[in-house]
């Protein structure tokens, strides 16, 4: 059962928004609503927000900006994009400007609600056990401030590296397979055969494996990947 959510709906289009809205409304979440990029971006800068729903052909300014100006800040709310654009190349795009999800116009209300739920409660800050810290060895992430340090110096994480460390962290010791990174982290259903996690996997480690006395970032050959001492 999720939780009550707040909503920012970000539609140009009058029909769509009014049922989304009234979707939401019948699940119990509150929902409001801007009608450009530029209102929406003001808005989600404004207030906090459990997820977000953003149209991607928007006035003034596309949704893809909005998203990418909100993730550069390190804003992490849960987005999910509404798009008539539906190929591939389409959804592996906003997925990797930081998009949770992507949902295809046009849509039905199950989906919707499915697809909103799930990256509400896959990236709840929290997540399932509420602990407020994750350490491994000399590394301590705050899940309230979202600092992170190694050694007690502080390190700078994007926002999808943060996201991909606190995974790895969640679950340390264990083998984290591709299709989890993939699932979990990116919130891919499909296989975009890109390079995306290999590109992530190497920035983190440049970030909090280099110059410390020992990695805790591990490939498993044929596998995937572990996190923690050797």
């Amino acid at each position: 059962m999720v939780d009550v959510m707040r909503v920012l709906l970000i539609e140009d289009d009058s029909s769509v928004a009014d049922f989304v809205a009234s979707e939401l409304a019948l699940k119990g979440h509150n929902c409001e609503c801007a009608s450009t990029g530029t209102e929406g971006l003001l808005a989600a800068n404004s207030a906090r927000w459990d997820a977000l729903i953003v149209d991607r052909m928007l006035p003034k300014l596309d949704g893809l900006s909005v998203i990418k100006s909100l993730r550069d800040k390190g804003d992490l709310t849960p987005v999910l994009i509404l798009s008539a654009l539906g190929e591939v190349d389409d959804r592996v795009k906003g997925l990797q400007i930081g998009a949770d999800d992507y949902l295809v116009k046009p849509f039905s209300s199950e989906e919707l609600m499915a697809r909103l739920e799930a990256i509400h409660r896959r990236l709840a800050p929290l997540g399932a056990d509420f602990r407020t810290t994750l350490e491994a060895e000399d590394l301590r992430l705050d899940l309230i401030t979202q600092e992170v340090r190694r050694a007690g110096r502080v390190i700078a994480l994007q926002p999808r590296e943060y996201r991909l460390l606190e995974y790895l962290m969640r679950n340390a010791g264990k083998i984290v397979t591709r299709s989890m990174l993939l699932e979990n982290v990116w919130g891919y259903h499909f296989d975009p055969q890109t390079n995306v996690i290999d590109v992530h996997i190497s920035r983190l480690r440049q970030k909090i494996d280099r110059d410390f006395d020992y990695p805790l970032v591990h490939t498993v050959r044929g596998a995937g990947y572990r996190f923690g001492d050797e």
